[in-house]
């Protein structure tokens, strides 16, 4: 390695120890980056700032992002958790079974981990603390269901992958189904196997049928928004970019003319709130491009795939190393910063070990998804615990078994791709 490479990711790394924002540590490192270590004039630099956010791939984040907030704050998300729970709450530890499919519900429409966290823990564990479920089991399962959010499509970490790779965005969206619904089914499980014996937990009778079809009848107008993004992506009727147009367009008129549930003068709040969370993403997606175009520059991802081919001839061992590096990473840096920062330096090194970018690019969603529940930086371990004033350390614990389960389909998938890869081969978007 380079002294100038030394001294970049040294100094990329003393900014990031302190209290500069992620997008200024990534800016400023590719300034001076430049002044120290090229001819180049910062002109390229701006040049690269302002190209990176005139994408059009970025329409797809910005929509979403407004279809999340219009959901949390109408009552769409009431309405899908009310139908999770008149499946399942029945059953033992029914509720927690709930609270996961809701998850996984508004994950298929959000596409964020935060955003599901914040939307489905006001709700479920009030709930779930009030019909007797233990306060660890609780904090644990909301915390980590999250991740759903990013790992059921649509995904914000997958578009911006798909960006910066050009596979097609269509076909990661379906390698995201699988795991998605392994990681629902297996803590459904774990929940039940947890508490079949238990007679402390409060449980739902079983409603009779006239009493679920009003409540299907009451959220079919939720439940039909993630079938319409999945129906009109898959079936050609309208591109990913569209999906999220008309997902807006739709939870808009259900929230204001069906549901009555929002007022027209909080249209402007949820634009603006929606906004400036996009404002937020965009400045750091224009940070880490600036620093891709300084590495671009230096050569550094080619000699980083040297160094790797160098010390690692297994496809096995190289996604062994990958896989605990992501989730070190993941640990101290945002998803978004991540895979803005890294998947330019990982993919010029899948060729030579046979492995598919659209496989990899799952592998880094779900690694960086867990992220989001270790600590120092997890963002969701401190979201739930404000909601029940608890400490990181205290948080952490209780979701341990939570993540023990998405951790084993994560390394399932890695060493069994057909898993995951079958649904977009069938659907043409890889080859046989």
């Amino acid at each position: 390695m380079e002294s100038s490479h030394v001294i970049i990711l040294l100094i990329l790394l003393g900014c990031m120890a302190t209290y500069i924002p992620v997008f200024m540590c990534l800016f400023f490192t590719a300034v001076l980056g430049f002044l120290l270590f090229t001819d180049l004039p910062l002109l390229l630099l701006t040049q690269t700032l302002f190209r990176s956010m005139d994408n059009f791939a970025l329409v797809v984040v910005l929509f979403f992002i407004l279809c999340g907030n219009i959901m949390t704050t109408g009552t769409i998300v009431e309405k899908l958790i009310k139908m999770a729970n008149a499946l399942v709450s029945w059953l033992p530890g029914g509720l927690g079974m709930a609270g996961v499919m809701a998850c996984a519900l508004f994950g298929a429409i959000s596409g964020s981990t935060v955003a599901t966290v914040v939307a489905l823990g006001g709700f479920m564990i009030p709930s779930l603390l009030e019909k007797g479920y233990p306060k660890n089991y609780t904090v644990g399962l909301m915390t980590t269901s999250g991740n759903l959010g990013v790992i059921i499509p649509p995904s914000i970490s997958m578009i911006l992958y798909c960006m910066i790779s050009n596979v097609s965005l269509e076909g990661l969206f379906l390698t995201g189904y699988v795991p998605g619904i392994l990681i629902t089914v297996l803590t459904c499980g774990y929940t039940y196997f947890l508490f079949r014996k238990d007679t402390q937990i409060v449980r739902t009778t079983v409603g009779s049928f006239r009493e679920m079809v009003e409540i299907f009848k009451e959220g079919f107008w939720s439940l039909m928004l993630p079938v319409i993004i999945f129906v009109g992506i898959f079936s050609g009727m309208f591109t990913a970019n569209e999906a999220a147009v008309i997902a807006c367009v739709y939870a808009l008129i259900v929230e204001l003319f069906i549901h009555r549930s929002m007022k027209f003068n909080e249209v402007k709040k949820v634009i603006v709130s929606s906004a400036v969370t996009s404002a937020t993403l965009l400045i750091i997606v224009a940070g880490a491009s600036c620093f891709g175009r300084l590495l671009t520059l230096e050569s550094i991802p080619p000699k980083i795939t040297e160094a790797v081919m160098s010390t690692i001839q297994s496809p096995v061992v190289f996604l062994l190393v990958m896989n605990l590096l992501l989730l070190v990473i993941g640990m101290f840096m945002d998803i978004i910063s991540a895979t803005m920062i890294l998947g330019p330096v990982f993919l010029p090194m899948l060729a030579a070990f046979h492995i598919d970018p659209m496989h990899f690019g799952l592998l880094m969603t779900v690694n960086l998804a867990i992220g989001y529940c270790t600590p120092p930086v997890g963002v969701s371990l401190y979201i739930t615990g404000a909601m029940v004033n608890k400490d990181l350390i205290w948080v952490t614990k209780a979701c341990l078994p939570f993540l023990i389960i998405q951790i084993a389909v994560l390394m399932m998938m890695t060493y069994m791709p057909d898993t995951v890869l079958w649904l977009p081969r069938l659907m043409g978007y890889v080859s046989q």
